[in-house]
């Protein structure tokens, strides 16, 4: 399905749930849905400056977001206001779903950073994924959250993102 259409780009909300809560939503452009992936693209939503240590979100940012209807992740390509790629932030999420002009998805703690230049892989969140304590409540979606992990931990140090997202 074309995002395109004659009275401009088509609009979503990204709506991030966390226990239970909306952690954020924002609005998004959507830029493509072809039934299995969803892309949208959105300035940083964040307030401020959220300094990492090893990247900086900050006002200007542009997000372009990858989400799935059938994998546990979400791949987020982060580039400066100049256009610079700052890197990939991942989520690990529950499979999204977009109803109504609601693009939603429900964080599961874990993260991967990639840098731009493929140097530098992290795993984010894993303590508080531990003490979310999902893997008693529902050990089947705590599995496919470590599996989905796993998954882009190995393509990111392995053959790239890239081919993920084309």
């Amino acid at each position: 399905m074309s995002a395109d259409s004659a009275d401009g780009p088509a609009t979503v909300e990204v709506v991030l749930v966390k226990a239970g809560r909306t952690k954020i939503s924002y609005p998004a452009e959507l830029l493509a849905d072809d039934g299995t992936r969803v892309s949208v693209r959105a300035p940083w939503a964040g307030e401020g400056v959220r300094d990492f240590g090893f990247v900086r979100f900050e006002p200007g940012d542009v997000f372009t977001e990858h989400y799935w209807r059938d994998r546990w992740y979400s791949v987020k390509e982060v580039r400066a206001s100049g256009g610079a790629l700052k890197g990939h932030y991942c989520d690990i999420t529950r499979p999204a779903e977009l109803s109504g002009g609601r693009l939603v998805v429900e964080d599961l703690d874990l993260d991967l950073w990639v840098s731009a230049d493929c140097t530098d892989v992290r795993r984010l969140d894993e303590d508080e994924f531990a003490e979310s304590g999902l893997a008693a409540r529902d050990p089947g979606a705590a599995a496919a959250a470590v599996a989905a992990l796993d998954e882009l931990d190995a393509l990111a140090r392995g053959a790239g993102l890239g081919a993920l997202l084309a």
